[in-house]
């Protein structure tokens, strides 16, 4: 204890020079916008600030925490344009739009932004926490994974899908094959083959995600919102009356929030699992855990409990995600990836002698997640009204602004007009696949873990040289077994033996 004191003292110390608490507060605004912005995401304004802090020749440190803010604080901005208007910010927001858009249009925006940073807080602080108290021991579990290991996780991933599907199993299943399909797409990374790519060249490299999400999202809310508008239907959305939300909810959501917030962190020290795995599996694990106590639920009709678990899992895993960059020297995420490339840029390598060799850079940045993640919080409270507000744009001034914004983030990843093209076609599919009652967070889970599971499946399989029994050897991977089970067939099984046992009160 006295060790982690003294180790305390010299990450505080380093977080509040001058300098240093100027570039968290200036990383967490800059962060919350790149948030805000469809299709910007986390890894593209992290590496645009990259040769920017190099650039400045700020201390090593320094650049690291501008860094990590700029991430940490786009985990929370994603939450707002997902509870506003149904368009996630980046990828780990997916699965806030189930239940913080439902929320704003009952009227309950500013609070549903308010409790997703109250989540977003606990969830980080919980996270940071654990990197105080547990790091060592966590890196040598996390290290434990191996593809087969990570190869079942994505399968219970997808298992705890099932959760989502609610009594359309069929779609959620379609949508997610959809997603998966929409993965394959491009050249076979072993065998140079191209897959699904139509000869056309635009599509060698495959369809990225921001195009995915900006597409089923972005462009298939506006085409609903222009059906609206032109079929003179209008959707009357009550003025929020509350800033903030009250002891009752925060009660409400207490649990949740927490327990997603340890989910999400062991989630985020897996390498390469990531926030939305995080959100998915911890949104999914609430559904099913309160709705078996409680039927009166109303997730994905706004739940404030379906709001606070994505959020506080994705920020968690945002910041355990820390620990594998920092422990082993291997990237918790794409954007610890993209740090791991800025320190490089001052010839220091991550590793297990970190810790030992650079004290200053390592307990002064976690010190500073700290840090800011207050900003943060004190920052996103005051102005929830503010962002509330963008309900009040009319829909003719409002379409046309997310349509403009989104295209520039669409056009921002390769400066191609077949992207453009390629979103509105994703997007009419998508607006489609809505009409149908299709669910899209199954479809977007595919995207996201499809190439992930491809290739930690091949990896696992080329060990054995091609035995399967290796998918099932490890106490990791037949834990992992038994959950996708438990998760796969107990829930409809429940709902089958409720449905049969439910008792009929006659009509007086």
């Amino acid at each position: 204890m006295s060790g982690l004191m003294e180790h305390l003292s010299i990450g505080f110390g380093v977080a509040f020079s001058g300098i240093n608490l100027l570039v968290a507060a200036l990383g967490s605004f800059i962060g919350t916008i790149v948030g805000v912005l469809p299709g910007l995401g986390p890894i593209n304004g992290v590496a645009m600030l990259v040769p920017i802090a190099f650039a400045m020749q700020l201390p090593p440190e320094t650049a690291l925490i501008l860094l990590a803010a700029v991430y940490v604080g786009a985990e929370y901005g994603g939450r707002i344009t997902s509870i506003l208007i149904n368009v996630p910010g980046e990828a780990a927001a997916v699965m806030t739009t189930l239940d913080g858009y439902p929320l704003a249009r009952q009227g309950l925006a500013s609070v549903a932004l308010s409790l997703s940073a109250w989540s977003s807080f606990i969830g980080s602080t919980i996270a940071i926490f654990g990197i105080l108290l547990l790091a060592p021991l966590l890196a040598k579990w996390a290290i434990a994974f191996g593809p087969a290991e990570y190869f079942v996780l994505m399968v219970f991933a997808f298992c705890a899908l099932t959760s989502l599907l609610g009594e359309q199993p069929v779609k959620g299943i379609l949508a997610a094959m959809i997603g998966l399909a929409i993965a394959t797409v491009g050249v076979d990374a072993n065998s140079g083959v191209y897959r699904y790519t139509f000869d056309l060249p635009n599509l060698a490299d495959g369809i990225d995600f921001v195009v995915v999400v900006i597409g089923l999202f972005a462009v298939s809310e506006m085409l609903q919102m222009l059906e609206n508008l032109l079929s003179g239907v209008s959707i009357d959305v009550p003025k929020s009356e509350r800033k903030l939300f009250n002891l009752k909810e925060m009660a409400l959501t207490w649990w949740s929030t927490v327990r997603a917030g340890f989910l999400g962190f062991f989630i985020g020290i897996l390498p390469g699992a990531g926030a939305s795995v995080a959100s998915a599996v911890a949104y999914a694990n609430e559904k099913k855990l309160i709705e078996s106590k409680d039927p009166d639920a109303k997730f994905g009709k706004g739940d404030m409990r379906g709001l606070a678990a994505p959020e506080s899992a994705n920020n968690s895993a945002a910041t355990g995600s820390f620990i594998p960059m920092l422990a082993l020297g291997v990237p918790g995420s794409g954007t610890t990836a993209v740090m791991m490339g800025a320190l490089t840029l001052y010839n220091i390598t991550p590793g297990p002698v970190l810790f030992d060799t650079q004290p200053q850079l390592v307990w002064g940045l976690i010190a500073s997640l700290f840090i800011a993640n207050v900003m943060l919080l004190l920052m996103n409270i005051p102005m929830v009204r503010v962002f509330a507000a963008m309900l009040s744009i009319p829909s003719w001034l409002l379409v046309p602004g997310i349509l403009s914004i989104s295209f520039i983030g669409v056009y921002a990843i390769n400066a191609t007009t077949f992207d453009l093209m390629l979103v509105v076609g994703i997007g009419v599919i998508g607006y489609f696949l809505r009409k149908m009652n299709v669910p899209m967070a199954p479809l977007v889970l595919g995207v996201v873990l499809g190439d992930m599971m491809e290739q930690n499946l091949r990896r696992a399989l080329s060990i054995t040289n091609g035995e399967i029994s290796i998918l099932f050897e490890s106490p990791i991977s037949i834990s992992l077994w038994v959950a996708a089970i438990l998760v796969g067939v107990v829930p409809p099984l429940f709902r089958k033996f409720s449905r049969k046992n439910e008792i009929h009160v006659p009509a007086n």
